[in-house]
Parts: structure tokens; sequence; C-alpha cells
């Protein structure tokens, strides 16, 4: 009894032997798996605080002028204030 224990412990070590490589591989795919998800969440998280910001921040560029970007056209931000009063009043009458 003693060498068949001795010859089955003999052959699991050489079996973890030969398919190291192939659960290892397994093991790191999923790691791999599991982080790039991760990285992908943070990333949806981000652009969603991008977003809010935007729409925050879009109305005081397009009435005050604030930002480098440049939109086409040259109008001063009275004119913008004007735009706004005009459609509150507008919006508020009906």
């Amino acid at each position: 009894m003693s060498s068949r224990s001795s010859t089955s412990t003999v052959l699991i070590i050489i079996i973890l032997i030969f398919t190291f490589p192939i659960w290892f591989s397994i093991g790191a795919a999923l790691f791999g798996a599991m982080a790039g998800i991760f990285g992908a969440l943070i990333g949806v998280v981000g652009a969603i605080f991008g977003l809010l910001v935007a729409a925050i921040a879009l109305p005081f560029k397009l009435i005050f002028g604030w930002g480098s970007c440049d939109m086409g056209f040259d109008w001063h931000p009275a004119v913008w204030l004007l735009l706004l009063v005009v459609a509150a009043a507008l919006i508020r009458r009906k």
C-alpha cells in the first residue's frame, strides 16, 4: 500500500509540473480581465464626471464668453445675456 500512495503522489506532482503553464495562464487571464473591467468602470465614472462638469460650465461659457474655444462667431457676452432674458420672458409669458 505504501508504494501505491507514493506513486500516486509522484504522479500528481508530475501532472502539476507539466500543467503549470496552463493553469498559470488561465489565472493570469482572469486577473487581467478583472483589471480591465475595473479600469473600464473607472473610465465610465470619469466620463460621467466630465459630462457633469461640462454641463455646469457650458451656460457660463455661452453667457460670459469664458474659455478659449472659438465657436466661429464673436458675439459680445451681453448679447447672450440679452437673449437669455428675452427667452426667459417669452417662456414666462406662456
